[in-house]
């Protein structure tokens, strides 16, 4: 006599659960000690950051105000005698290489950003760097 088919089509199945939950804490574990793996014998140099260097330099910073007020260190200039107030500070510095810092608030308009950096470079300022936020580690 025949059994009948139902009985015959028993499904069998591998259960991958734990083969998975293998892989993954494997792979955690990979993401944890791959950073710490890395050739410590190379002889190399790393480059000096520019960043740090910068609080020992002579500097001069143009400070342009949300409503258009333009500052030269610590004092208010027009924006007429900002070339010669800059001029007189740059020929001041006992180093001609002087740093001109210019610091804008976020919504000040290009234009203006603008205009003061050729203000800068008519005054005779040969380096000129815009001041910005340093980012927060882990924030976008």
């Amino acid at each position: 006599m025949k059994r009948p088919i139902a009985e015959n089509n028993v499904m069998h199945r591998i259960n991958v659960t734990p083969i998975i939950d293998v892989a993954l804490v494997l792979v955690i574990i990979l993401l944890i000690t791959a950073p710490m793996i890395a050739v410590t014998e190379m002889d190399i140099d790393l480059p000096q950051a520019r960043t740090r260097s910068l609080e020992d330099e002579v500097r001069v910073n143009i400070t342009l105000g949300k409503a258009g007020e333009i500052g030269l260190d610590d004092q208010y200039v027009s924006p007429q005698r900002l070339v010669q107030a800059l001029r007189q500070r740059i020929e001041e510095a006992e180093n001609e290489n002087v740093l001109v810092v210019v610091r804008a608030d976020e919504t000040t308009p290009h234009g203006s950003v603008r205009d003061v950096i050729k203000s800068a470079r008519s005054a005779g300022a040969k380096r000129i760097a815009i001041a910005t936020r340093q980012r927060m580690r882990g924030k976008l």
